[in-house]
Order: structure tokens, then C-alpha cells, then sequence
């Protein structure tokens, strides 16, 4: 098991940031945010999230447009802001990720196969998504994640001929302590877990 100053970076001590540091996060660390989430599993190693890093103040104003009022100022001041998508065609990669299953893009192909392609992008870009927050907090940054968005304005914007779907926006940096909320109440296992 990993040890417990681990467990307090990535679960129990981690909180949900709202202002950030005047610290960059540099291209390195971003590469090493990667590398880390990319080693996580997707189902028949699908890797579907794409990601767009938004780091000077003109790609942010892009975006301003599509937020929704209370997380203008927190996404403007974070030194990266994550735009969190998944590939609508993914598919076509399987040769490459998948090479051992020479038929697997079938399953995906034509139009019949749209919704099951649809979903299948969206919970593995969505797992992704979450692996790409624990490799941040894994290498010294924090995260803010966010849904308060028009996701039509930022696909319209930033994808917009289709193939990718924005599905979450994560700030990234060093966080600003004074600007975190208390911690809210959690469910305790027995309220929402079964054993059968």
C-alpha cells in the first residue's frame, strides 16, 4: 500500500481549488501529468480524453464566453486551464493501441454504431479525466475542476469541426490555501454501498 502522505496528496488531503498562486506550471510538468495518466487503464485501451491546454491570457479569453459567472475569475487566474475531451472517433486508433485484436475498430464503425461509439468515448475519456487530476496532484499541483459551463459554446469554439466533445474544464496550478472552501459532508459507506 502506498504510504500515507501519498494517500493525504491524492485523496484525503487534495481540495478542490478555487483561487491560484502566481507560480507557471511549465511544459515539463504538464508532459509528466501525462506520461503518469496515460499508464492508467481504458477499456480495450481505447485512451479516448484529449486534452487542450489553455495557458496564456488570450486562449483563456477564448473560453470566457462559455463560463458560467462564478468560475470566470478562478479560470482567468489559473495558470492552466484543462480542457478535458474526448475523441468522437477514436476508433480509428485501435490498430495502433489495440494491435493485438486486428478486428476491433469494426465494433465502432458507421452510423448504426454512433451511440455505442458516443458513450463508449465519454466514460473512457471521463475515467481519463479523472486519472489526468491524480497524476497533477501525484506531481506537486493542484486542480479545480469544473461542469459550470456552455459545453455547445466550447465545442463551437475549440472543436469545431465535430471530432472532439468537451466534456470537463480543469484549472491547474499551485493553489492559493486562502482560497479554499471548508470541506463538505461525504456519504458513509453505508449509505450508498451494498454488499450482495
Amino acid at each position: 500500500m502506498i504510504d500515507a502522505l501519498a494517500l493525504q496528496t491524492l485523496f484525503t488531503s487534495a481540495r478542490t481549488q478555487n483561487g491560484w498562486l502566481d507560480q507557471p506550471v511549465s511544459d515539463a510538468q504538464l508532459r509528466e501529468v501525462f506520461d503518469l495518466m496515460k499508464m492508467a487503464p481504458t477499456s480495450m485501451n481505447t485512451q479516448p480524453a484529449r486534452f487542450v491546454f489553455l495557458r496564456t491570457a488570450a486562449a483563456k479569453e477564448r473560453l470566457r464566453p462559455a463560463l458560467s459567472r462564478g468560475n470566470v475569475d478562478k479560470t482567468m487566474t489559473a495558470p492552466v486551464v484543462t480542457l478535458i475531451a474526448h475523441d468522437m472517433q477514436f476508433h480509428e486508433h485501435l490498430p495502433r493501441v489495440f494491435p493485438h485484436e486486428p478486428n476491433a475498430r469494426n465494433m465502432f464503425d458507421g452510423d448504426a454504431n454512433r451511440d455505442f461509439r458516443s458513450t463508449f468515448a465519454f466514460r473512457n475519456g471521463t475515467l481519463q479525466g479523472a486519472y489526468f487530476m491524480l497524476a497533477a496532484r501525484a506531481v506537486g499541483l493542484q486542480v479545480g475542476p469544473m461542469s459550470g459551463f456552455d459545453g455547445a459554446k466550447v465545442d463551437a469554439e475549440f472543436f469545431p469541426d465535430g471530432r472532439y466533445r468537451i466534456n470537463f474544464l480543469c484549472n491547474l496550478g499551485h493553489g492559493d490555501p486562502s482560497k479554499v472552501m471548508e470541506r463538505l459532508p461525504r456519504f458513509a459507506f453505508e449509505d450508498v454501498c451494498s454488499l450482495l
